[in-house]
């Protein structure tokens, strides 16, 4: 989240991606730095999937992905 926060800073469109797993902790930590970061969730668990399942995923994303960094 640090990061996204310092490539908005920036002026730099940014996006965070996670999966469902993490919502709350990524809410979490955007009120308690006090910014709002967009963000784009997938399916949880990430780490046993195929790399066609990651592609999937992405390419599912894709849409809301480029929505919420041209909002």
């Amino acid at each position: 989240m640090h990061d996204i926060a310092d490539l908005e800073g920036r002026g730099i469109p940014s996006v965070f991606i996670a999966s469902t797993e993490f919502v709350d902790a990524a809410e979490a930590q955007c009120r308690s730095l006090g910014f709002p970061a967009l963000a784009v969730y997938v399916p949880h668990p990430i780490q046993d999937r195929t790399d066609d399942e990651m592609r999937a995923l992405a390419d599912d994303a894709l849409e809301a992905i480029l929505a919420a960094i041209t909002s």
